[in-house]
Protein backbone atom coordinates (compact mmCIF):
# COMPACT_ATOMS: atom_id res chain seq x y z
CA UNK A 1 0.00 0.00 0.00
CA UNK A 2 1.56 3.24 -1.31
CA UNK A 3 0.56 6.59 -2.56
CA UNK A 4 0.87 5.26 -6.00
CA UNK A 5 -1.33 1.97 -5.44
CA UNK A 6 -3.76 4.71 -4.17
CA UNK A 7 -3.80 7.13 -7.08
CA UNK A 8 -4.25 4.30 -9.53
CA UNK A 9 -7.55 3.25 -7.49
CA UNK A 10 -8.45 6.83 -7.75
CA UNK A 11 -7.25 7.18 -11.33
CA UNK A 12 -9.89 4.13 -12.07
CA UNK A 13 -12.73 6.51 -9.70
CA UNK A 14 -11.84 9.77 -12.14
CA UNK A 15 -10.63 11.47 -9.04
CA UNK A 16 -7.82 12.22 -10.60
CA UNK A 17 -7.48 15.71 -12.46
CA UNK A 18 -3.97 16.04 -14.82
CA UNK A 19 -3.11 18.85 -14.82
CA UNK A 20 -1.22 19.83 -18.46
CA UNK A 21 -0.03 22.93 -18.44
CA UNK A 22 3.85 24.03 -17.25
CA UNK A 23 3.55 25.43 -13.86
CA UNK A 24 6.05 27.29 -12.03
CA UNK A 25 6.72 26.01 -8.06
CA UNK A 26 6.32 30.20 -7.43
CA UNK A 27 2.91 30.88 -6.93
CA UNK A 28 1.66 29.17 -9.55
CA UNK A 29 0.71 25.52 -8.63
CA UNK A 30 -0.68 26.98 -5.33
CA UNK A 31 -2.72 29.44 -6.95
CA UNK A 32 -4.29 26.03 -9.14
CA UNK A 33 -4.54 24.34 -5.93
CA UNK A 34 -6.65 27.03 -3.65
CA UNK A 35 -8.38 27.53 -7.12
CA UNK A 36 -9.65 23.70 -8.03
CA UNK A 37 -9.78 23.02 -4.20
CA UNK A 38 -13.44 23.47 -4.33
CA UNK A 39 -13.74 20.96 -6.87
CA UNK A 40 -11.94 18.11 -4.41
CA UNK A 41 -10.32 16.34 -6.99
CA UNK A 42 -6.62 14.69 -6.59
CA UNK A 43 -4.57 17.22 -8.92
CA UNK A 44 -1.55 15.75 -11.04
CA UNK A 45 0.93 18.46 -12.22
CA UNK A 46 2.51 16.83 -15.30
CA UNK A 47 4.95 19.86 -16.24
CA UNK A 48 6.84 21.60 -13.74
CA UNK A 49 8.94 24.85 -14.61
CA UNK A 50 12.65 23.63 -14.26
CA UNK A 51 11.84 20.16 -12.40
CA UNK A 52 11.39 16.63 -14.02
CA UNK A 53 9.24 15.30 -10.86
CA UNK A 54 6.07 15.72 -11.13
CA UNK A 55 3.96 17.67 -8.48
CA UNK A 56 0.42 15.86 -7.23
CA UNK A 57 -1.74 17.49 -4.86
CA UNK A 58 -5.07 17.69 -2.86
CA UNK A 59 -5.12 13.78 -1.78
CA UNK A 60 -6.41 13.75 1.55
CA UNK A 61 -9.31 16.42 1.12
CA UNK A 62 -12.27 14.51 0.71
CA UNK A 63 -13.45 12.84 4.01
CA UNK A 64 -14.96 9.68 1.61
CA UNK A 65 -11.52 9.43 0.12
CA UNK A 66 -9.37 9.07 3.35
CA UNK A 67 -12.11 6.02 4.06
CA UNK A 68 -11.57 4.47 0.68
CA UNK A 69 -7.60 4.79 1.19
CA UNK A 70 -8.88 3.40 5.19
CA UNK A 71 -11.22 0.30 3.58
CA UNK A 72 -13.71 1.52 5.75
CA UNK A 73 -17.45 3.04 6.01
CA UNK A 74 -17.63 6.44 6.73
CA UNK A 75 -20.00 5.85 9.98
CA UNK A 76 -17.10 3.49 11.30
CA UNK A 77 -13.87 6.05 10.73
CA UNK A 78 -13.73 7.37 14.29
CA UNK A 79 -13.78 3.43 15.63
CA UNK A 80 -11.12 2.45 12.81
CA UNK A 81 -8.90 5.61 14.07
CA UNK A 82 -9.39 4.74 17.84
CA UNK A 83 -9.04 1.08 17.37
CA UNK A 84 -5.60 1.76 15.68
CA UNK A 85 -4.66 4.49 18.61
CA UNK A 86 -5.07 2.06 21.21
CA UNK A 87 -3.61 -1.08 19.25
CA UNK A 88 -0.98 -0.47 17.69
CA UNK A 89 0.70 -3.04 15.36
CA UNK A 90 4.45 -3.04 14.63
CA UNK A 91 5.25 -3.00 10.99
CA UNK A 92 7.87 -5.07 8.90
CA UNK A 93 11.26 -3.89 8.46
CA UNK A 94 12.58 -4.64 5.07
CA UNK A 95 16.14 -4.74 3.50
CA UNK A 96 14.93 -2.73 0.55
CA UNK A 97 12.44 -0.27 -1.23
CA UNK A 98 11.88 1.69 -4.60
CA UNK A 99 12.40 4.90 -2.86
CA UNK A 100 16.36 3.45 -2.34
CA UNK A 101 16.45 4.16 -6.29
CA UNK A 102 18.30 7.13 -7.09
CA UNK A 103 20.69 8.97 -4.40
CA UNK A 104 21.48 12.64 -4.31
CA UNK A 105 22.66 15.71 -1.87
CA UNK A 106 20.83 18.34 -3.05
CA UNK A 107 17.54 19.74 -2.04
CA UNK A 108 17.40 22.51 -4.70
CA UNK A 109 16.35 19.86 -7.36
CA UNK A 110 12.96 18.99 -5.33
CA UNK A 111 10.23 21.07 -6.62
CA UNK A 112 9.65 22.93 -3.39
CA UNK A 113 6.60 24.80 -3.58
CA UNK A 114 6.53 28.89 -2.40
CA UNK A 115 2.79 29.52 -1.61
CA UNK A 116 1.77 32.58 -0.75
CA UNK A 117 3.02 35.83 -1.65
CA UNK A 118 4.77 36.91 2.14
CA UNK A 119 6.24 33.31 2.50
CA UNK A 120 9.64 33.00 3.96
CA UNK A 121 10.58 30.79 0.81
CA UNK A 122 9.51 27.66 -0.68
CA UNK A 123 8.23 24.80 2.28
CA UNK A 124 7.78 21.28 2.47
CA UNK A 125 4.36 20.99 3.57
CA UNK A 126 3.66 17.43 3.51
CA UNK A 127 7.03 16.20 5.41
CA UNK A 128 6.26 12.57 7.97
CA UNK A 129 9.17 12.94 10.18
CA UNK A 130 10.19 10.31 12.17
CA UNK A 131 12.35 10.15 15.20
CA UNK A 132 13.76 8.14 18.11
CA UNK A 133 14.99 9.16 21.73
CA UNK A 134 18.22 9.26 22.66
CA UNK A 135 18.35 5.65 24.28
CA UNK A 136 16.08 4.54 21.67
CA UNK A 137 12.94 3.25 23.19
CA UNK A 138 10.66 5.95 22.44
CA UNK A 139 10.12 6.39 18.70
CA UNK A 140 7.57 8.88 17.16
CA UNK A 141 6.24 10.24 13.72
CA UNK A 142 4.41 13.71 13.14
CA UNK A 143 4.02 16.12 10.34
CA UNK A 144 6.15 18.88 9.92
CA UNK A 145 6.49 22.03 7.71
CA UNK A 146 10.48 22.76 6.72
CA UNK A 147 11.55 26.13 5.26
CA UNK A 148 14.20 25.42 2.60
CA UNK A 149 17.35 27.12 3.11
CA UNK A 150 19.75 25.94 0.67
CA UNK A 151 20.96 22.81 -1.03
CA UNK A 152 21.31 20.87 2.61
CA UNK A 153 19.81 22.81 5.17
CA UNK A 154 15.92 22.96 5.96
CA UNK A 155 14.39 24.86 9.27
CA UNK A 156 12.34 22.62 10.87
CA UNK A 157 9.25 24.32 12.89
CA UNK A 158 8.81 22.08 16.03
CA UNK A 159 6.01 22.80 18.12
CA UNK A 160 6.25 22.21 21.51
CA UNK A 161 5.11 18.45 21.61
CA UNK A 162 6.24 14.86 21.14
CA UNK A 163 9.25 15.87 18.66
CA UNK A 164 10.22 18.54 20.24
CA UNK A 165 10.48 16.81 23.60
CA UNK A 166 12.54 14.20 21.98
CA UNK A 167 14.86 17.68 20.69
CA UNK A 168 15.03 18.97 24.42
CA UNK A 169 16.29 15.84 25.51
CA UNK A 170 18.94 15.37 22.53
CA UNK A 171 20.19 18.78 23.42
CA UNK A 172 20.62 17.96 27.33
CA UNK A 173 22.70 15.05 26.26
CA UNK A 174 24.48 17.61 23.88
CA UNK A 175 23.74 15.39 20.50
CA UNK A 176 21.96 16.38 17.43
CA UNK A 177 18.86 14.35 16.94
CA UNK A 178 18.96 11.64 14.18
CA UNK A 179 15.39 12.33 11.87
CA UNK A 180 13.63 10.99 8.42
CA UNK A 181 11.59 12.70 6.45
CA UNK A 182 9.18 11.11 4.38
CA UNK A 183 7.23 12.97 1.55
CA UNK A 184 4.77 11.30 -0.90
CA UNK A 185 3.21 8.01 1.61
CA UNK A 186 -0.18 6.36 1.48
CA UNK A 187 -2.89 8.49 3.30
CA UNK A 188 -3.10 6.04 6.46
CA UNK A 189 0.20 7.14 7.46
CA UNK A 190 -0.03 11.19 6.97
CA UNK A 191 -2.87 10.58 9.04
CA UNK A 192 -1.47 8.63 11.50
CA UNK A 193 1.41 11.01 11.93
CA UNK A 194 -1.06 13.68 13.05
CA UNK A 195 -2.70 11.51 15.34
CA UNK A 196 -3.30 12.58 19.04
CA UNK A 197 -1.92 9.62 20.35
CA UNK A 198 0.18 9.44 23.58
CA UNK A 199 4.28 10.45 23.90
CA UNK A 200 5.83 6.56 23.74
CA UNK A 201 3.03 5.61 20.99
CA UNK A 202 4.63 4.93 17.37
CA UNK A 203 2.20 6.89 14.63
CA UNK A 204 4.13 4.13 12.41
CA UNK A 205 2.74 1.25 14.75
CA UNK A 206 -0.51 3.47 14.18
CA UNK A 207 -0.55 3.17 10.06
CA UNK A 208 0.38 -0.39 10.04
CA UNK A 209 -3.03 -0.82 12.33
CA UNK A 210 -4.81 1.78 10.08
CA UNK A 211 -3.20 -0.13 7.00
CA UNK A 212 -3.90 -4.18 8.26
CA UNK A 213 -0.28 -4.74 8.40
CA UNK A 214 1.05 -3.71 5.11
CA UNK A 215 3.42 -1.04 6.03
CA UNK A 216 6.68 -2.04 5.45
CA UNK A 217 9.56 0.27 6.83
CA UNK A 218 13.07 0.06 5.64
CA UNK A 219 16.46 0.99 8.18
CA UNK A 220 18.28 4.65 7.05
CA UNK A 221 21.81 4.29 6.07
CA UNK A 222 23.11 7.85 7.14
CA UNK A 223 20.74 8.07 10.76
CA UNK A 224 19.44 5.79 13.04
CA UNK A 225 15.12 6.11 11.80
CA UNK A 226 13.47 4.50 9.82
CA UNK A 227 11.27 5.53 6.82
CA UNK A 228 8.30 4.51 4.46
CA UNK A 229 10.15 1.56 2.01
CA UNK A 230 7.46 2.79 -0.79
CA UNK A 231 7.55 6.80 -0.22
CA UNK A 232 7.54 8.43 -3.02
CA UNK A 233 10.75 10.99 -1.68
CA UNK A 234 13.14 9.90 1.62
CA UNK A 235 15.30 12.40 3.31
CA UNK A 236 17.57 11.61 6.17
CA UNK A 237 19.16 14.21 8.51
CA UNK A 238 19.91 15.55 11.76
CA UNK A 239 18.10 18.30 13.51
CA UNK A 240 20.56 20.20 15.24
CA UNK A 241 20.46 21.53 19.19
CA UNK A 242 23.22 24.62 18.81
CA UNK A 243 22.52 26.16 15.65
CA UNK A 244 18.99 27.90 14.66
CA UNK A 245 17.26 30.13 12.33
CA UNK A 246 14.30 32.85 11.67
CA UNK A 247 11.84 30.43 10.69
CA UNK A 248 8.64 32.37 8.96
CA UNK A 249 6.62 33.73 8.29
CA UNK A 250 4.58 31.41 7.21
CA UNK A 251 0.37 30.77 6.51
CA UNK A 252 -0.94 28.26 8.90
CA UNK A 253 -4.28 26.31 9.02
CA UNK A 254 -5.94 29.77 10.01
CA UNK A 255 -5.41 31.33 6.36
CA UNK A 256 -3.23 33.96 8.13
CA UNK A 257 0.64 34.12 8.51
CA UNK A 258 1.82 32.56 11.91
CA UNK A 259 5.04 34.36 13.78
CA UNK A 260 8.46 34.52 13.00
CA UNK A 261 10.23 32.38 15.65
CA UNK A 262 14.12 31.39 16.15
CA UNK A 263 13.58 27.26 14.81
CA UNK A 264 16.50 24.66 14.71
CA UNK A 265 18.03 23.72 11.32
CA UNK A 266 18.21 20.24 10.09
CA UNK A 267 21.34 19.39 7.91
CA UNK A 268 20.50 16.91 5.32
CA UNK A 269 22.73 13.98 4.82
CA UNK A 270 21.28 12.12 2.53
CA UNK A 271 18.22 12.09 -0.17
CA UNK A 272 17.14 9.14 -1.99
CA UNK A 273 13.68 8.75 -4.10
CA UNK A 274 11.82 6.47 -6.52
CA UNK A 275 12.29 6.83 -10.21
CA UNK A 276 10.32 9.50 -11.64
CA UNK A 277 9.13 10.22 -8.25
CA UNK A 278 5.94 12.16 -7.30
CA UNK A 279 6.60 15.12 -5.10
CA UNK A 280 3.66 15.69 -2.96
CA UNK A 281 2.23 19.08 -1.83
CA UNK A 282 -0.50 19.92 0.49
CA UNK A 283 -1.33 23.92 0.29
CA UNK A 284 -1.50 25.21 3.89
CA UNK A 285 -5.11 26.62 5.31
CA UNK A 286 -6.45 24.30 2.11
CA UNK A 287 -9.13 21.44 2.44
CA UNK A 288 -6.45 18.73 2.64
CA UNK A 289 -4.46 20.59 5.78
CA UNK A 290 -7.61 21.38 7.62
CA UNK A 291 -9.00 17.73 7.12
CA UNK A 292 -5.86 16.23 8.02
CA UNK A 293 -5.54 18.12 11.50
CA UNK A 294 -9.28 18.17 12.03
CA UNK A 295 -10.05 14.73 11.58
CA UNK A 296 -8.14 13.06 14.19
CA UNK A 297 -9.58 15.89 16.90
CA UNK A 298 -13.26 15.03 15.41
CA UNK A 299 -12.09 11.10 16.66
CA UNK A 300 -11.20 12.53 20.09
CA UNK A 301 -14.00 15.01 20.75
CA UNK A 302 -16.43 12.10 19.57
CA UNK A 303 -14.98 9.63 22.41
CA UNK A 304 -15.09 12.01 24.75
CA UNK A 305 -18.53 13.44 24.21
CA UNK A 306 -19.76 10.15 24.08
CA UNK A 307 -18.67 9.16 27.79
CA UNK A 308 -21.19 11.83 29.31
CA UNK A 309 -24.24 11.51 26.85
CA UNK A 310 -26.51 8.79 25.56
CA UNK A 311 -25.09 8.97 22.24
CA UNK A 312 -23.40 10.86 19.31
CA UNK A 313 -24.49 11.26 16.23
CA UNK A 314 -22.13 13.62 14.28
CA UNK A 315 -19.01 15.72 14.72
CA UNK A 316 -17.48 17.96 12.45
CA UNK A 317 -14.69 20.91 12.52
CA UNK A 318 -16.22 23.01 10.24
CA UNK A 319 -14.37 24.55 7.26
CA UNK A 320 -15.08 28.35 8.25
CA UNK A 321 -13.44 27.34 11.69
CA UNK A 322 -10.21 26.62 9.94
CA UNK A 323 -10.90 22.80 10.65
CA UNK A 324 -9.30 23.55 14.09
CA UNK A 325 -11.18 26.42 16.10
CA UNK A 326 -14.95 25.57 15.99
CA UNK A 327 -17.07 22.61 16.21
CA UNK A 328 -20.68 21.31 15.91
CA UNK A 329 -21.23 18.58 18.14
CA UNK A 330 -24.82 15.97 17.19
CA UNK A 331 -25.93 14.42 20.36
CA UNK A 332 -28.89 12.86 21.75
CA UNK A 333 -29.25 13.91 25.51
CA UNK A 334 -31.62 12.28 28.17
CA UNK A 335 -32.12 15.70 30.10
CA UNK A 336 -30.87 19.27 30.53
CA UNK A 337 -27.50 19.69 30.95
CA UNK A 338 -26.30 17.46 28.89
CA UNK A 339 -25.63 19.97 26.34
CA UNK A 340 -23.02 21.49 28.97
CA UNK A 341 -21.87 18.32 29.78
CA UNK A 342 -21.14 17.78 25.93
CA UNK A 343 -19.27 21.10 25.34
CA UNK A 344 -17.03 20.59 28.54
CA UNK A 345 -15.88 17.07 27.34
CA UNK A 346 -14.93 18.41 24.05
CA UNK A 347 -13.02 21.77 25.24
CA UNK A 348 -11.11 18.89 27.20
CA UNK A 349 -10.46 16.69 24.47
CA UNK A 350 -9.61 19.26 21.89
CA UNK A 351 -7.56 22.26 24.05
CA UNK A 352 -7.37 24.30 20.58
CA UNK A 353 -10.72 24.22 20.18
CA UNK A 354 -12.11 28.15 20.95
CA UNK A 355 -15.69 27.95 19.81
CA UNK A 356 -18.03 24.55 20.39
CA UNK A 357 -22.34 24.20 19.71
CA UNK A 358 -23.85 21.27 20.60
CA UNK A 359 -27.59 20.41 18.79
CA UNK A 360 -29.63 17.45 18.57
CA UNK A 361 -29.80 14.97 16.20
CA UNK A 362 -31.96 15.85 13.52
CA UNK A 363 -29.20 18.63 12.68
CA UNK A 364 -26.67 17.95 10.19
CA UNK A 365 -23.17 19.06 11.48
CA UNK A 366 -21.78 19.72 8.44
CA UNK A 367 -24.46 22.19 7.03
CA UNK A 368 -23.69 25.71 8.48
CA UNK A 369 -28.06 26.19 7.41
CA UNK A 370 -29.03 23.68 9.57
CA UNK A 371 -26.61 24.66 12.71
CA UNK A 372 -27.23 28.71 12.32
CA UNK A 373 -31.49 27.71 12.00
CA UNK A 374 -30.54 25.37 15.49
CA UNK A 375 -29.17 28.37 17.04
CA UNK A 376 -32.07 30.48 16.03
CA UNK A 377 -34.65 28.83 17.46
CA UNK A 378 -33.38 26.07 19.92
CA UNK A 379 -30.46 28.48 21.83
CA UNK A 380 -31.15 31.12 24.59
CA UNK A 381 -27.50 33.33 25.57
CA UNK A 382 -28.78 33.86 29.18
CA UNK A 383 -29.36 30.02 29.15
CA UNK A 384 -27.18 28.11 27.24
CA UNK A 385 -23.98 29.86 26.77
CA UNK A 386 -20.53 28.94 28.17
CA UNK A 387 -17.58 31.12 28.61
CA UNK A 388 -14.89 30.31 29.36
CA UNK A 389 -11.96 32.97 30.12
CA UNK A 390 -7.96 32.84 30.09
CA UNK A 391 -7.80 28.97 28.74
CA UNK A 392 -5.05 27.31 26.61
CA UNK A 393 -6.22 28.03 23.14
CA UNK A 394 -4.36 27.72 19.83
CA UNK A 395 -1.29 29.91 19.20
CA UNK A 396 -2.22 29.57 15.74
CA UNK A 397 -5.71 31.97 16.34
CA UNK A 398 -4.83 35.54 15.83
CA UNK A 399 -6.87 36.75 18.24
CA UNK A 400 -5.49 35.01 21.16
CA UNK A 401 -1.65 35.40 22.90
CA UNK A 402 0.49 33.66 20.17
CA UNK A 403 2.60 33.12 22.74
CA UNK A 404 1.20 32.32 25.30
CA UNK A 405 -2.01 30.89 23.66
CA UNK A 406 -4.03 32.11 26.54
CA UNK A 407 -7.60 32.35 24.93
CA UNK A 408 -11.42 32.90 25.99
CA UNK A 409 -13.61 29.86 24.74
CA UNK A 410 -17.40 29.65 23.96
CA UNK A 411 -20.23 27.00 24.04
CA UNK A 412 -23.43 27.30 22.81
CA UNK A 413 -25.79 24.64 24.04
CA UNK A 414 -28.16 24.91 20.96
CA UNK A 415 -30.01 21.71 21.95
CA UNK A 416 -34.06 22.15 22.33
CA UNK A 417 -35.38 22.27 26.14
CA UNK A 418 -37.24 19.67 27.35
CA UNK A 419 -38.77 22.39 29.20
CA UNK A 420 -41.04 23.19 26.36
CA UNK A 421 -43.51 20.75 24.16
CA UNK A 422 -41.17 18.77 21.53
CA UNK A 423 -43.27 19.93 18.49
CA UNK A 424 -42.07 23.33 19.41
CA UNK A 425 -39.14 22.73 17.63
CA UNK A 426 -40.00 20.63 15.27
CA UNK A 427 -39.49 21.56 11.23
CA UNK A 428 -42.74 22.09 9.65
CA UNK A 429 -42.80 19.50 6.58
CA UNK A 430 -45.28 19.25 3.64
CA UNK A 431 -46.67 15.93 2.78
CA UNK A 432 -45.64 14.77 -0.66
CA UNK A 433 -48.30 13.04 -2.68
CA UNK A 434 -48.16 11.07 -5.76
CA UNK A 435 -49.19 14.42 -7.88
CA UNK A 436 -46.04 16.03 -6.87
CA UNK A 437 -43.67 13.43 -6.96
CA UNK A 438 -42.10 13.61 -10.53
CA UNK A 439 -40.89 17.28 -9.00
CA UNK A 440 -38.40 14.78 -6.42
Amino acid sequence: MSLRSFLKLMEKQKQVLEIKKELSTRFEIPFVMKKAGDQRLILLFEKVKDYKPRVVANICSVRERLCSALSVPKDKLYTKLLDSWFSPKKPKIVRDGEVKAVEEKDLSKIPILTHFENDAGPYITSAVVYAKSIEGNVENVSVHRLQFLDENHLAIRLVPRHLYKLWLAARDAGKDLDISISIGVHPAVLLAASSPVPFGVNEFEVANALMDGKLCLLECESVDAYAPADAELVLEGRISTTKEVVEGPFVDITGTYDIERKQPIVEVSKVMHRENYLYQALLPSGLEHRLLMGLPREALIWEAVSKVVPKVHGVNLSFGGCGWLHAVISIEKQVDGDGKNALLAAFAAHPSLKHAVVVDADIDVSNSCDVEWAIATRFQADEDLLIIKNVRGSTLDSSADQKTGLTTKMGLDATAPFSKPKEKFERAKIPVTKNVETYL
